[in-house]
């Protein structure tokens, strides 16, 4: 499953300027995530799923991962049915705060990787 996962063709734009205009802390992650960097596992930045675009996506670890900032403290109700149609996709999503990728970059890392080593098939 997840082979082809769909998604809103009207919201490529928005993923290309996002990608384009990306803020600090999802480009200080995305240094570290690109090029499988990161234990060898390719990952996309700002993937459209369904009529969602996630920051960053590992297709071959099912792996979303969000970068939440000051906005997304108001946006509980998007993000919690925005996560569960991910879930239902069968995929998993690790979320992090903007600060603390700004601040604790290193730490994140480990955490992603010890995520997948507790998870990768």
């Amino acid at each position: 499953m997840n082979s082809h996962l769909k998604y809103n063709s009207l919201l490529k734009e928005k993923a290309r300027k996002l990608r384009r205009s990306g803020n600090l802390s999802e480009v200080l992650l995305w240094k570290r995530l690109n090029k499988k960097q990161l234990l060898g596992y390719d990952f996309t930045r700002q993937q459209i799923i369904g009529d969602y675009i996630v920051d960053f996506y590992c297709k071959k670890l099912k792996l979303v991962i969000k970068v939440d900032g000051e906005s997304h403290r108001y946006k509980g109700n998007y993000d919690e049915i925005r996560d569960e149609y991910l879930k239902s996709l069968m995929l998993y999503v690790l979320h992090f705060k903007d600060i603390d990728v700004k601040q604790f970059l290193n730490e994140i890392i480990l955490d992603i990787e010890k995520w997948i080593k507790e998870n990768s098939f």
